[in-house]
Order: C-alpha cells, then structure tokens, then sequence
C-alpha cells in the first residue's frame, strides 16, 4: 500500500477514483496498460488518504447536482476497503450533500454499504454497475481470480433489485477461445434478466490489448491455456480491439434477449441513464 496526498479528485466529467492499481487480479484489465503512466506495481495500492477530504469540498463548492461516477479505473470494492473503509466515507459525503452516484465494481463486498446506498437513491439516483464475464465457475477462477464469484455477483444483482436500487451490468470483456461460447453469453444473460437490471453495456464480443496489459494477459495464457498465445498472435497481430470469431452470432443473441426481457442494450443510452441526476424530492413536490 502507497498512501498519497492527492491534488484533486474529481475529474471533469465528475468521475472519480480513490484507488490506483487492484488487487482482483483478472487477466484482461486494462488498466494495467503503460498509458495510464503507473509508476509502482499494479498490485500496490496507491491510497489517495486526502481523498473524502477533496470530495467534500468539491461537491461543497458545486452550483449544480450531479451524479459522481468512480471505479472505472480501479475497483472501489478491492480488498483493500475492507480494512480503510474509504469509500464507504466517500459516500455518506455524497449522500450529505445530495449527489447521485454510479459506482461501478466486480465485487459483493458493495453489500457492506447498502445501507447509504439506499439513503442516496431515496433522494436521487444511485446506480450501481457490476461486471459479468463467464458463467462457468471453474473459468472464472482462472480469469478473475481474486474477485467474487459470478454467482456471487449474480446474487449481489438481485440484492440491490429486492432493495430498489437499479442496476446496470458491463458485458465485457469477452476473451475469443475461452469465454466467447452461446453457453456462456446466455447464461450471463440469464442472470441479468432474473434481477432485472436496467440495462447492459456490451460494445462487440471481444476485448482490447495495448501495451502493459497485452503482456501480462499473454502470460497469463500461457500459464492456463498452452498455445492459445501464438493463436492469438496468428489471429489479431498487434490489434488494439480485438473481436471473437463468432461475434456476429453472439451479438444477435444479446439484442434479441435484452429486446425480449426489455433491457436497454445500447451502451449510448446506458450511459445517458447512468449521467442523468434525478432529484426525486422535487418531483414529489411537484406531484403533489
């Protein structure tokens, strides 16, 4: 763990994170790639100690209300909380000062705070957003290895649904030759519709490499699937967006069931949802 003291935090488009690096461990992140300009070891935790400080007088000092988005980066929910606690903090500020939140997270541990999180929708709108990629247990292991089960996070979906806070889920990514079967994308979509999520951001079966995080992925292939490595470098080369061979296919199947079970698949309107604040005091008062 690296405690700093941060200059600011909240970004421009009111995002935050109180965290830099993870500890879940899943071999496809992202943000492990060098341009993000991460100085320490990824599994070091940078802990922004300033960070409910900065929050507060950041929401202190804005004329309008908004929703506050965090997790896009790094996860808020990582082991890490369980003992610092800082988000559960940076929440009760939110909810102090009447901003909506979409938080976004692999993790059950979000559970610990549905107490504030129920406080915050009651007055506005809290989201929270929770990434689904492999049905199969077993595989999950493997790709997320440190992260709640998705069964578990399945559950935690249908815990905020019988709590009323909405919910959105992030499919993605999906790894072509490993989690890019019907099996997998239907069983996935199976628990989306059993907790009734509000929608599902999916944008193509498949999932982006650059540098830094193409090499720890290809590693890890290398230690869990003997070859896959040299097939994607046969497929893709040095691809950025990388798509599954049966994307076409798989896609039909993620329009016709969100289609069916009236679930938003459209990631521009996810994100409109996701933005868009609500003041649920003032359109009591106006119903009234």
């Amino acid at each position: 763990m690296r405690e700093v003291l941060a200059k600011g935090i909240l970004s421009s488009r009111n995002g935050m994170n109180i965290y830099r690096g993870c500890t879940h461990g899943c071999i496809y992140c992202d943000a492990r790639s060098e341009c993000y300009g991460m100085d320490h070891k990824f599994e070091d935790i940078e802990v922004k100690v300033n960070a409910p400080e900065l929050l507060e007088q950041a929401l202190r000092r804005k004329r309008y209300k908004c929703m506050i988005g965090t997790g896009s980066m790094s996860d808020p929910y990582m082991h890490i909380e369980e003992k610092l606690g800082n988000m559960r903090i940076c929440l009760e500020i939110i909810e102090k000062y009447g901003f909506g939140c979409a938080i976004l997270t692999k993790s059950s541990r979000i559970l610990r705070d549905i107490d504030i999180l129920k406080k915050i929708n009651q007055k506005t709108k809290c989201v929270v957003q929770m990434t689904l990629t492999t049905y199969n247990e077993e595989l999950c292991k493997i790709l997320e290895p440190n992260v709640s089960s998705t069964r578990e996070r399945a559950e935690t979906l249908n815990i905020l649904r019988d709590n009323g806070i909405p919910a959105v889920v992030w499919l993605s990514p999906i790894l072509p030759f490993i989690n890019d079967s019907e099996e997998n994308l239907r069983g996935i979509l199976e628990y989306c519709v059993e907790a009734g999520v509000k929608g599902i951001i999916n944008f193509g079966m498949g999932l982006t490499l650059r540098s830094g995080n193409r090499e720890y992925f290809y590693s890890k292939l290398d230690k869990h699937f003997p070859g896959l490595k040299d097939k994607y470098i046969r497929t893709y080369g040095r691809s950025y967006q990388i798509f599954s061979p049966n994307n076409d296919v798989l896609m039909k199947t993620f329009y016709s069931v969100c289609a069916k079970n009236g679930i938003i698949s459209d990631a521009g309107e996810c994100f409109k949802y996701l933005n868009a604040f609500e003041n649920k005091y003032a359109a009591e008062q106006i119903s009234l």
